[in-house]
């Protein structure tokens, strides 16, 4: 009997649990019945502040948005000015949900993917139109402060389509059907607001600033200049280069040229030395006994002469080379 009252109890707990949600701080709570928004009696989407709340468990689901300042960088893009100048402006936009119910049915849901889309479109064209109307001292000067005010100012306030006022079709046209579908969808009493305004979104544009202005023009000529001045050094530094090389490679030469004449000078009063030794030497082996010395000359010139069988010689007999080949009779004594 104690268990079922345990198992009931158990499942009024867990539902009881479920059917509470808490919306964080900084968040704003939009309850979905099976899919579709809870709405109240003027047909628009209920938005539960921060704090506990209960939904029916299983069945309703939470989605959350963000009450929080959220900033969107643009990509930097190209500006034409009043005097027909290109800008390359970089920028971002500051903003927040104002009206939660209207953001989110805007929106598709909460999309802030579609929001940004929206947002930056509508910035792009507004501020393009803006700076069409100024020169570039009035741009990057005093007026750069008023520039970001006019252009957040239309952000929310949007156009009124007077012939002295800036449009921005391409973006009104997306903004007027997502305002539209939220006007079908919803019974709203209060004013109507500007489809042409960031409020048609449920979306304040709490700030607008521009964080580079840079001119290509310029910027081209700078860059040129430098890579200029670079290559100059370059040209500077291989030349000086090129210069010590040269002179290295002279004095490496004339030290070679300088050595090989030494060594050769040296060389050469070596071998004088040497043959003038060996001319003493010979000088005075020669002076001892000169009939020796002339025999044994004798006898290395008959053996170089007749090492050969087939050399052929045409000789008198009675030369001086065949002296030594007499009999001793004839030999000199």
């Amino acid at each position: 009997m104690r268990k079922p009252i345990i198992v009931v109890i158990i499942v009024v707990l867990v539902a009881f649990y479920a059917s509470l949600f808490v919306v964080q701080e900084g968040k704003r709570g939009i309850v979905l019945h099976f899919g579709k928004v809870l709405r109240d009696d003027e047909n628009k989407p209920q938005v539960f502040a921060p704090g506990l709340h209960m939904k029916v468990p299983f069945i309703e689901t939470v989605k959350t948005l963000d009450a929080r300042i959220q900033t969107t960088d643009n990509q930097a893009d190209r500006f034409v000015t009043k005097e027909k100048k290109d800008l390359i402006v970089d920028s971002y936009i500051k903003w927040r949900i104002s009206d939660f119910s209207r953001y989110y049915l805007a929106t598709g849901g909460g999309n802030v993917s579609q929001a940004e889309v929206l947002l930056k479109r509508k910035f792009s064209d507004r501020l393009r139109s803006e700076m069409g109307r100024l020169d570039i001292k009035n741009i990057v000067t005093d007026s750069r402060g008023r520039l970001t005010t006019d252009v957040r100012g239309a952000l929310n306030t949007g156009s009124t389509g007077s012939d002295d006022e800036v449009q921005t079709p391409a973006a009104d046209d997306a903004i007027a059907s997502a305002a539209a579908r939220v006007e079908r969808e919803t019974n709203s009493k209060e004013p109507a607001i500007n489809p042409n305004s960031m409020a048609a979104l449920g979306i304040q544009v709490v700030d607008v600033r521009i964080k580079q202005i840079n001119l290509p023009e310029v910027s081209d000529a700078i860059y040129n200049r430098m890579r200029a001045e670079r290559e100059a050094v370059a040209r500077s530094q291989r030349s000086q280069g090129q210069e010590e090389a040269e002179k290295l490679r002279a004095q490496a030469d004339y030290q070679v040229t300088r050595t090989l004449a030494e060594a050769q000078r040296i060389a050469l009063i070596t071998r004088g030395d040497g043959d003038a030794e060996a001319a003493k030497l010979f000088a005075d082996a020669f002076s001892q006994d000169p009939d020796f010395y002339a025999f044994i000359r004798s006898l290395r010139a008959y053996e170089n002469s007749f090492s050969n069988n087939q050399d052929v010689m045409v000789l008198s007999p009675d030369s001086d080379f065949f002296r030594y080949m007499k009999t001793p009779s004839n030999a000199p004594g």
